[in-house]
């Protein structure tokens, strides 16, 4: 477990089957539901997607790093279990410090779910993990609280249009203001 700008992650390889399955098993979580990833820079997003428009791109600048999650197209090299077996991927770089270096320090993207039971409260401090999740998980890096509080705003980019699938941290105002046009 990790502070993210938002929360507090439950991080793993997200290049492992095995590490990822341990995080669906931590927070009871059903493997058709994807799990967010997390990478250091926007140069490691080809580890993860595939056909990155100039919109996501345009959005990265804007909101990365920050609280704003991107679903597009998934590269083959995210393994199935990490989408829940969707062809598309949820990607972000958070403004923390913590999970960056973590991600930059295995050279992959990392998981990056909220450390907590399925729709359990949102964590934003490591006691908060601990009380949750305690002995399921082998560490938690205390950074103090995380700075947000709030989910991150997901946006899916694999469709004809954007799509908000998530309010959260990032204004959908902000966001129909970047993208030049309304948000479904």
């Amino acid at each position: 477990m990790f502070p993210t700008d938002t929360l507090y992650g439950l991080g793993a390889d997200a290049f492992s089957p095995e590490a990822v399955g341990r995080v669906f098993d931590i927070k009871g979580r059903a493997s058709s539901s994807g799990l967010p990833l997390l990478i250091a820079d926007t140069a490691d997003l080809d580890m993860v997607a595939v056909d990155i428009t100039g919109l996501a791109l345009a959005l990265a600048e804007e909101f990365w790093p920050g609280p704003l999650t991107l679903v597009l197209r998934r590269s083959d090299r995210v393994p199935a279990i990490a989408t829940g077996g969707l062809d598309t991927v949820a990607v972000r770089i958070p403004d923390h410090p913590v999970p960056r270096a973590l991600a930059r320090s295995v050279g992959r993207p990392i998981t990056g779910t909220s450390a907590n039971r399925t729709d359990g409260p949102d964590p934003v401090t490591a006691g908060q993990v601990k009380e949750s999740l305690g002995g399921a998980v082998d560490y938690i890096i205390d950074a103090g609280p995380s700075p947000l509080g709030a989910p991150s705003t997901i946006l899916d980019l694999s469709g004809a249009r954007p799509a908000l699938l998530r309010a959260g941290a990032v204004p959908r105002e902000a966001l129909e203001l970047a993208c030049g046009t309304p948000i479904d």
